[in-house]
Parts: structure tokens; C-alpha cells; sequence
């Protein structure tokens, strides 16, 4: 998505002015009790909050194809409702908030004094912080476990919305994947996100909770041209060969879904995407004690430029035939080589994982890793055989243990205001 062109000051309007100044309002049209719509904004209002907020509408999703941002948090959500209608209006109800917390605006409506606030107020005194909001649906959001239709809505189910396969090597935490629905927010600061994702949950309240959450800090890719490749806790550049943005060519070919890239793609689907995860655990300690050749061989770059080991720059392509003393200089199990497209029939994916740590694992080992984000055109062509390819024959896998999956249905963008997130599901 396109930024706002910004016409007022850097700064955004931030949300204490915001609330200060729909008290003003409400004051003067004597009406506090009655509720009044939070984040009205003046002209010169929007104009300032222009500077560091995304539009809300488009044909594709927030947060996919926008630069990634420094801070993540990520939420699985499982729904309690009975039927589709109240799905819809689940995400009708989504859908006004997201377009209020993307803006820099509370969200919700004045209540009086006597009652709760619509809006937590951890982010009042802060901007819109560049926040993109994201939202998936879970292959059980469609069927439960034995395939029963749940929401009347089986029919409706991509094809390519599978069960990723049970992975050798796999030691999966049941309550930290899957999931039927999920929000994904970025933020330049981490409290909005995370106040974005707490008022969306508290807004589903009755109609969804929440499964399990990450937090995510320092993007382990570059999203775009511009932005310098960022490093992973194994102190490596990462996502030097991501695919960017900035060719829609290769976003149409391996991120946007159509009838074209995945095959029983429904209608609704069309300019959606599917995004994969994956909870990495890095074994640090023993990875911090590898000698620097063996870490190099292993990934397949230098640690300090993020070269090839075949030579060269950073961007520079690597050649996987060059041979050493005792093979290939880049190594058959290198991560480099067996992610890299040419090994995988050119396949790509948008990568927009990120770093955590969540403390110790109770035997003073870091609980750190890699939350892995990827988007995809379709999970069967463009990540399952990649992921089964990485936990067979990629000597990093010696040092990673997978502990959270899951994979959702990104519909595409809500179009206007008379439009709603997912509203194709149940034309």
C-alpha cells in the first residue's frame, strides 16, 4: 500500500489530542451521555495523522506488501460463535476499529462517565506509528476436526487452506498453533501494536478468544529495496534474497492468489494471500559456541558482509557449481543453497518474520528464535515443499526446534467504507 501523502507537520495527531478534543465536542453539543463516535478528526487534523499512518482500504491487505516494521504482534484467535451472520458481524465490527486504530484513532464510541471506555487508553499519547493490521482465517474456521461444516461455510473453504504436514524433527506446542482466525500487527512501536490487537480482541469478546499470541521485535527481512537487510540472534543477515515489493510482477506470480498460481482458488480468495507461520526456537548457546567457518558453512554467506561464499557483494548472485578443496565452496546443506529459488523450480516467498525472546527455558537456556511470517500465492506449491526440503537436509536444523504452526487465509483489502473484511466469504 501507497503511504498518505503527508500535506501537515511530521508529527501525527496524537490520541490524547484526539480524546481531547471529542470532549470538546461533546461539551459544547451538551450530548456526553449519549455517545459520540471517537477519533473525529478536523481536516487539519487528518492532515497531520497523515504522516505516519497507512490507508486502511486497497485491493490487497495491510501489512503484506507494506514495508515491514520494527514491531510485531501477532494473535490466534478460536470463535465461539454459532452461526455466519454473526461471524459477519464479528468482522463488520473488525473492520471500524481497524480503520480507527490505522488512523491513530481510539477506537469505538464516548460512553458515559459511569461505564467502561471503548478503548483501553495504553496508546492515547501516541501516534499511528505506521501500524498495519492484518487479518487470516484458519482452515478451522471452515471444518473441525472430523471435517463437519461448522459455520455453513465448508463450501466456501480453499482448497489450498490445508493442514501443513506433520514435519520430521517437528516438536509442535498445541497452544501455540493453529488457531481460526488471526491478527497480525506491525507498528514502528511496540505498545501500538499491542494495544491495536488487545482492543480487537476485547471488541470480539463473547464472539472469539484468543489461543495464543507472539510478540516480535527487529524484522528478519527486508520487505523492500530500501530498507538495509536486517540480522537474526545468529548474527547473520537475513532475507537478503527475499522477495521485495517493489516488483508486482513477482507479487502477482507468488504472493496474490488467483485461478492462475492456485489451483481451486474460490472468487473471494482473488487478491488474498496465505500466510505461514512458524515458531522457531534457536538453540543459542550451543550455536554461539560453533566455530565462525562452521556457522558460514551452515548458512552458506559470511557473517560480517552476508556474501556468498562463492564471492562477491551481498546481492550478489551465488554460484552453487564453484567447488572447494573438498566440494562445493557453498556447501549441499547450506541454508543458502537449499532455499535459494533456483533450487525450488523458482518459487519465492514474502518473508516477514521476526526475532523474539520470551525468557528462559527453565534450564538457563534463552528462549529466543524466529517467528517466521511468509506469504504465499498457495502453501501447497510455494511453502510446504520448501519447509519439507529445510527439516530434511538443512544443516541449520541442527540448531532450530519448531514449536508453534499455523497457516490462515488472508482474504484481500476492504475495498471503501461500504465494505468490510472478508465480505466475499458471504456474498
Amino acid at each position: 500500500m501507497a503511504e498518505k501523502k503527508q500535506t501537515g507537520p511530521k508529527t501525527g495527531l496524537s490520541r490524547r489530542a484526539a480524546l481531547g478534543s471529542a470532549a470538546s465536542l461533546v461539551a459544547v453539543a451538551g450530548a456526553a451521555s449519549a455517545g459520540y463516535a471517537w477519533g473525529a478528526h478536523s481536516e487539519e487534523g487528518e492532515q497531520q495523522n497523515a504522516s505516519d499512518s497507512y490507508d486502511f482500504h486497497g485491493d490487497h491487505q495491510t501489512g503484506i506488501e507494506t514495508p515491514a516494521q520494527d514491531r510485531m504482534h501477532f494473535a490466534s484467535l478460536n470463535v465461539k460463535v454459532k452461526d455466519r451472520d454473526e461471524l459477519q458481524e464479528l468482522f463488520e465490527d473488525w473492520t471500524t476499529a481497524a480503520r480507527q486504530l490505522m488512523a491513530g484513532q481510539p477506537v469505538g464510541r464516548e460512553k458515559p462517565y459511569q461505564a467502561p471506555p471503548d478503548d483501553t487508553g495504553e496508546a492515547m499519547d501516541l501516534s499511528a506509528a505506521h501500524l498495519t493490521l492484518t487479518f487470516g482465517l484458519g482452515r478451522s474456521l471452515f471444518v473441525d476436526a472430523d471435517g463437519n461444516d461448522r459455520l455453513g461455510l465448508k463450501d466456501k473453504m480453499p482448497p489450498a487452506l490445508i493442514e501443513i504436514p506433520k514435519m520430521s524433527g517437528d516438536m509442535l506446542e498445541e497452544n501455540r498453533s493453529g488457531g481460526d482466525l488471526c491478527i497480525q500487527a506491525c507498528a514502528d512501536d511496540p505498545q501500538v501494536a499491542v494495544h491495536a490487537v488487545r482492543n480487537l480482541v476485547r471488541i470480539a469478546r463473547g464472539r472469539a478468544v484468543i489461543a495464543w499470541s507472539q510478540l516480535g521485535f527487529g524484522r528478519t527481512s527486508s520487505t523492500s529495496t530500501s530498507q538495509v537487510t536486517p540480522r537474526n540472534l545468529f548474527g547473520f543477515k537475513d532475507g537478503t534474497a527475499n522477495l521485495k515489493t517493489e516488483d508486482p510482477e513477482l507479487l502477482d506470480q507468488h504472493v496474490w492468489a488467483s485461478s492462475s498460481n492456485s489451483e481451486g482458488s474460490p472468487d473471494w480468495m482473488t487478491g488474498g494471500s496465505y500466510c505461514a507461520t512458524r515458531r522457531i526456537a534457536m538453540m543459542i548457546e550451543p550455536w554461539d559456541r560453533a566455530p565462525l567457518q562452521e556457522q558460514e558453512e551452515i548458512v552458506g554467506r559470511t557473517k560480517k558482509e552476508g556474501a556468498p561464499l562463492s564471492g562477491g557483494g551481498e546481492f550478489d548472485e551465488p554460484d552453487f557449481s564453484m567447488q572447494g578443496k573438498t566440494g562445493p565452496i557453498i556447501p549441499a546443506d547450506s541454508h543458502v543453497r537449499l532455499m535459494h529459488p533456483d533450487q525450488n523450480k523458482g518459487v519465492q516467498m514474502l518473508r516477514r518474520g521476526y526475532n523474539y525472546t520470551d525468557g528462559t527455558d527453565g534450564l538457563g537456556h534463552l528462549d529466543a528464535g524466529l517467528f517466521f511470517i511468509a506469504y504465499v500465492c498457495d502453501p501447497r506449491t510455494h511453502f510446504v515443499p520448501l519447509l519439507q526440503t529445510m527439516m530434511k537436509s538443512d544443516a541449520m536444523s541442527e540448531y532450530l526446534r519448531h514449536t508453534g504452526s499455523a497457516l490462515f487465509a488472508v482474504p484481500p483489502g476492504v475495498k471503501d467504507e461500504n465494505d468490510f473484511l472478508a465480505s466475499g466469504l458471504f456474498a
